[in-house]
């Protein structure tokens, strides 16, 4: 079978089973609309970002929530699981990134840089640099280990709202509010 997830207005989060075209399950706890939502590289875990500042990690298996994470003080607008499982990233309106700590349920580190919020963020294929996109036009590369930035991508006109790597990790993509996308080389 093959799942998707999607997150909505109603505050809710919902896994769809593509072949049938239903959802299959319900998860409520966000008090706000939910922004993003991601599985965990084993399928086993789903993680939220809301309107209401907070991501939820939750049990794929039941409708229920296993943590609330709430260091962040607007909206939640991403949330990626890194390669291995054992961190996550989430990305806010606040403009900031955090990496959490899944075992422990700690921060180990924001990351500061951007001067508007963050729309969209992906873990590099091997998990050592992080990519944010943001309504203040542009893309910042990041090492995860320390939290910096590695590189600042300009190249558009308006927000960033989405980002992706290439399997390879070599290559990035990113959209804007227009509709343009730029492909960005490993130089």
């Amino acid at each position: 079978m093959h799942y998707r997830l999607s997150g909505g207005w109603d505050r809710t989060l919902k896994l769809w089973d593509v072949a049938g075209g239903k959802a299959i399950r319900t998860f409520q706890g966000h008090l706000s609309a939910v922004w993003s939502v991601a599985f965990s590289p084993d399928g086993r875990s789903v993680l939220s970002g809301g309107w209401d500042n907070t991501l939820k990690l939750w049990d794929a298996t039941s409708d229920r929530a296993i943590r609330t994470f709430e260091q962040h003080s607007r909206g939640v607008s991403s949330v990626a699981f890194a390669p291995d499982g054992r961190t996550m990233l989430s990305g806010s309106h606040d403009n900031t990134l955090k990496l959490w700590d899944i075992a422990s349920d700690l921060e180990i580190r924001t990351f500061q840089g951007h001067s508007a919020m963050i729309n969209d963020i992906v873990f590099s294929p091997d998990g050592g640099t992080v990519l944010s996109g943001s309504r203040d036009n542009t893309l910042k590369l990041w090492n995860v280990a320390n939290g910096e930035a590695i590189r600042t991508l300009e190249g558009h006109s308006r927000g960033v709202t989405s980002v992706a790597f290439s399997p390879d990790g070599q290559r990035a993509a990113s959209g804007d509010w227009d509709g343009v996308m730029i492909l960005w080389g490993a130089e």
